[in-house]
């Protein structure tokens, strides 16, 4: 049960209120924001929500059981608090947001309302809409191992244990020429074989897309050239000398991690685990491996 403090709930049995609501928005980054639907500033426990955004929230909906209570916060991007080029390089991803029920004449007469993380956002012009998501959310996302024939692991990281920053895996380089919004043609990266960087990840570190990382969609020689296919264009355009850091790409099959990497020794999958081939079949006069042996030459 959620306790208010007495003289907030005095003001709220008088029946007349000076009441708002407060946003403070947590960043995966650290980056802490406020926001706040009155028409001025309000300072809550050192944070500045500020009132310039025009933010409103809709009904909170409330369910039963497990199902993902939600709500949805619009306002307006500005140049010095939500901007369109943070929320596109996904600066806001799963962003935790806390809403408070402040006494605007007052603003020590406060009370968590909830907690929720950001969702799909919509931009529309100068405006945007946020979608809050639920505690119950985070029931949703996978968790633990799954029997599969990949890796679970991402490359890297401590379950998979190769080292990236290491000269085989690692790759420095500068954009030479563009071919569309998500394509160009990398110097640098010559001593590297074909499809080596293809499910890596690229790092610009410099131009306007700074500090911003993009997963590798292709990785190939193009006539004596490296061309370097995205994913997904970057928030800002990529300008030609842009510098990047890219690291090695892994499909996640055991044949992969073998070759490649030497790593079966963390390999997080199972390899032979049946297919839908093999689940599907029946058995037919005259083939092979209808006689109880293994299918495994």
């Amino acid at each position: 049960m959620r306790a208010f403090p007495s003289a907030l709930q005095g003001k709220l049995d008088s029946g007349v209120t000076t009441l708002c609501r407060c946003f403070v928005l947590t960043r995966r980054d650290g980056a802490v924001q406020g926001f706040t639907d009155h028409d001025e500033d309000i300072v809550l426990s050192g944070v500045t929500c500020r009132a310039g955004t025009g933010l409103a929230a809709s009904e909170a909906t409330s369910r039963l059981g497990l199902a993902v209570d939600g709500a949805e916060i619009s306002g307006a991007l500005i140049d010095d608090g939500l901007t369109e080029a943070d929320l596109a390089a996904g600066r806001y991803d799963a962003a935790r947001v806390e809403t408070w029920l402040v006494d605007w004449s007052d603003p020590a007469l406060q009370v968590l309302l909830g907690t929720a993380t950001l969702g799909d956002v919509r931009r529309d012009g100068a405006a945007f809409a946020a979608e809050l998501r639920g505690p119950g959310d985070a029931l949703a996302q996978e968790s633990g191992r799954l029997y599969t024939a990949t890796c679970a692991a991402d490359l890297g990281d401590p379950r998979c244990g190769v080292d990236l920053t290491g000269a085989a895996y690692r790759g420095e380089g500068s954009v030479a020429v563009l071919r569309g919004t998500s394509a160009f043609v990398a110097s640098g990266l010559a001593a590297f074989e074909e499809g080596w960087f293809s499910a890596g990840k690229l790092t610009f570190g410099t131009g306007a897309n700074a500090g911003l990382a993009v997963e590798v969609k292709r990785h190939r020689h193009d006539g004596g050239e490296t061309v370097i296919e995205l994913w997904q264009a970057l928030p800002e355009p990529v300008t030609e000398d842009d510098l990047f850091v890219v690291t090695a790409g892994c499909d996640k099959r055991f044949a992969t991690c073998r070759n490649r990497f030497n790593n079966i020794v963390n390999f997080r999958g199972f390899p032979h685990i049946p297919g839908n081939d093999f689940v599907m079949r029946y058995a037919v006069e005259g083939e092979p491996g209808n006689d109880g042996g293994s299918l495994q030459p």
